[in-house]
């Protein structure tokens, strides 16, 4: 079969890999789209290290199952699924009190195990969720990164009311854009790219700088530390900040700002299974949300080298539609 595999550093291709194997709580199946990430990317680009060379790319996956192992009981060949790309243990304390974000075992899909740019992908049954077929595959394809803000909305235990702002417009600060006015929120961006700016008010957002009031509750989705220091001056008293972007730079906040404004700080990691992930799904089966909307460039899996190197340039997300012959 073919797969889109980074076979040395910066250099993606599309080669032939063995199909693989399924075991008896798997299931097989054949991918219809894939997602590109920033973690993709920073595997492309060095930033985070590949096991092995070739590696596989790609955890954002919708597909069809076409065959199902003996003890993957619920699931049947046909089924339009996404892939839940976090297998977590399901037997540590953390997840058995529902904390499975927070599992130490967690197998996460492209990082750890092979990902999913290829024809076919074994899974666990149990990290497969079934959409209704009126579910369109881009939608599908956008489930796991909408879970990620989806989840970052439930932890921050917004109020009715509340003014919310998001750094940074990438794709998961557009998702959280579009989540958030899906829930009859307005939601104030700050972005300095102009594209992904207008990609927000497209989804209902309203560019910072037209507000002159503060906000309530904070969304740091870009991973930049000066960013986020300018965004702190809009948070009111009792504010809360909450983080789903990475970096690994300190960030300037002093114990005395901390407690003297009483701000309360979040981590955001991906979510918690299953019930994000199945509360996703019903969200796209309503038709709550289509986040569809923030794939801005569409390619072939033989074009995989292509879509890499648009993802910096796109304002919005790049996809592989596996049904796409040409970009």
């Amino acid at each position: 079969m073919k797969a889109a595999a980074l076979v040395a550093p910066g250099c993606v291709e599309t080669i032939d890999v063995p199909c693989p194997e399924y075991g008896a709580s798997d299931v097989l199946l054949r991918m219809t789209g894939v997602g590109l990430c920033g973690t993709d990317v920073a595997l492309v680009g060095g930033a985070r290290l590949a096991p092995g060379l070739p590696w596989i790319l790609g955890h954002e996956g919708a597909g069809e199952i076409v065959a199902v192992g003996s003890a993957a009981g619920g699931r049947r060949v046909g089924e339009r699924v996404a892939v839940e790309p976090n297998y977590c243990c399901r037997r540590c304390s953390a997840c058995t009190r529902g904390f499975t974000s927070g599992c130490t075992d967690r197998v996460a899909v492209g990082l750890a195990t092979p990902g999913v740019l290829a024809e076919y992908v074994a899974v666990p049954a149990a990290f497969v969720h079934a959409a209704a077929d009126h579910v369109s595959t881009a939608d599908l394809v956008c489930a796991e990164p909408l879970t990620v803000a989806r989840t970052a909305i439930r932890r921050a235990k917004i109020s009715k009311g509340d003014k919310c702002l998001v750094v940074g417009a990438g794709s998961q600060g557009l998702l959280v854009c579009a989540c958030l006015a899906a829930a009859g929120i307005t939601p104030y961006v700050q972005e300095p790219h102009e594209g992904r700016r207008a990609l927000a008010a497209s989804l209902g957002a309203v560019p910072l700088e037209r507000s002159a009031s503060d906000v309530d509750q904070v969304f740091e989705t870009s991973g930049a530390p000066a960013a986020l220091r300018a965004a702190l001056r809009h948070v009111v008293p009792g504010g809360r900040i909450t983080f789903i972007g990475m970096s690994s730079a300190s960030l300037e906040l002093s114990p005395h700002e901390l407690v003297s404004r009483q701000l309360t700080l979040t981590g955001s990691l991906i979510y918690d299974h299953p019930h994000d992930f199945t509360g996703t799904i019903a969200a796209l089966e309503d038709g709550a949300i289509n986040p569809h909307r923030v794939l801005k460039a569409e390619f072939s899996l033989e074009d995989a080298g292509a879509a890499f190197a648009a993802v910096a340039s796109t304002p919005g997300k790049c996809w592989i539609n596996f049904g796409s012959s040409a970009n």
